[in-house]
């Protein structure tokens, strides 16, 4: 069962129906025992990052994400829900992430011309060989055009599990894939 992860954040219906387009059954849940026994989760979101931690503390979602991450379970973590996966978050101060990718969270770092946050539609480039382009049937080659709305990046320190780059000001990782 591939459950979409609920902590009070994030447009998860739109989510789901997005996955029922394309025949795929998605259940939302904010349950950590559903969370436990899920075969494929999806962690959304938006907002602050050290909200996000604790509304994922608070309903006690913490360690059964960390199972099923380490565990190599697939596992979907898109904006605040990428974000989430790394160890610390300097939004508002530092803050402990989920820690299941060594590397940090924080802010861009721009020049006055470009803004932050850093909104619209940019390319993102493959990385050779990513093992995420591969299961999404990319071609590294080719470019794609995704939108973001971001004021922080992740800045992993393992350099191999960046699985995409974008430029804003200077290029940084906007897709993880271990597996």
């Amino acid at each position: 069962m591939l459950r979409i992860i609920d902590y009070g954040s994030g447009n998860l219906r739109s989510v789901q129906k997005a996955f029922e387009r394309h025949g795929v059954t998605a259940e939302i849940t904010s349950d950590p025992n559903c969370v436990a026994e899920s075969d494929r989760l999806v962690l959304p979101g938006v907002g602050a990052f050290s909200d996000a931690m604790a509304a994922l503390r608070e309903r006690g979602l913490i360690e059964p994400i960390q199972r099923h991450v380490v565990a190599d379970r697939p596992f979907l973590g898109y904006c605040m829900g990428l974000q989430l996966l790394f160890e610390t978050g300097w939004e508002g101060g530092q803050h402990d992430g989920l820690g299941v990718f060594a590397g940090a969270v924080s802010r861009f770092d721009c020049s006055d011309d470009l803004k932050v946050p850093h909104m619209g539609w940019n390319q993102v480039k493959w990385r050779e060989g990513s093992h995420l382009s591969q299961v999404v049937g990319r071609n590294a080659q080719q470019p794609e055009f995704f939108y973001f709305v971001h004021s922080y990046c992740v800045q992993p320190s393992d350099s191999s599990i960046v699985a995409a780059e974008t430029d804003y000001g200077g290029m940084f990782c906007s897709a993880v894939s271990r597996g």
